[in-house]
């Protein structure tokens, strides 16, 4: 497929993958990427959710991975302060799959994560706000959300081929899970000390 626009991200973490036999990029907590090429974008979430966007018609597609801080006062509102996050993760992620040449009308969505891994975090149900945070998101925006995996109490890795969008999610149950609950705990901490400038608008 020709190259569609021009490749901009946020994840620098390209490898090839054996096991696909493909290109990848690998994106952590707070990053995303979207390409027209024929790759695979990897994740692994714990209490964080990621959204799959791609246009169906063109395969133009992207990947983010993002979390909502927790932010005191608003944490039984999905829609409050803190969601200034997620809503900044989801508009750069599909700004930048129309400036690629991708379609607002042809946009679809799968979205996965949000578990319940985070020991500490489970009074602010973390996991729970990210899936109702990303689901009505989508839904605002009118982008159909084909299919999902969220919430339960594993991590989960998520392989996403944006050109034809198959995903492979797996649930890991018997790995030690400390490095996705520590990237996550430190990601959460960075929220915290982060301010957020200015607003993303869409366009299209």
């Amino acid at each position: 497929m020709a190259e569609h626009g021009f490749e901009e991200f946020l994840s620098p973490n390209l490898y090839f993958d054996r096991q696909h036999n493909s290109e990848a990029a690998k994106i952590l907590p707070g990053e995303y990427y979207a390409t027209g090429r024929d790759m695979l974008l990897v994740t692994v979430l714990g209490s964080c959710v990621c959204a799959c966007i791609r246009d169906k018609v063109s395969g133009i597609g992207g990947m983010n991975h993002f979390m909502l801080p927790d932010a005191g006062q608003d944490q039984g509102n999905p829609l409050g302060e803190s969601a200034r996050y997620g809503t900044y993760a989801m508009e750069i992620l599909i700004n930048q799959l129309q400036k690629m040449g991708a379609q607002r009308s042809n946009l679809e969505a799968k979205v996965f994560g949000g578990g319940a891994v985070l020991r500490g975090f489970t009074v602010a149900n973390v996991g729970e706000r990210n899936a109702d945070f990303v689901l009505k998101f989508l839904q605002t925006e009118k982008i159909p959300v084909i299919a999902q995996d969220l919430l339960d109490i594993y991590p989960r890795k998520v392989y996403y081929f944006p050109n034809n969008g198959l995903v492979r999610v797996k649930k890991l149950k018997q790995v030690h899970n400390d490095t996705v609950i520590s990237r996550e705990a430190e990601y959460n901490t960075r929220l915290h000390y982060s301010k957020m400038e200015g607003d993303v608008e869409l366009f299209g």
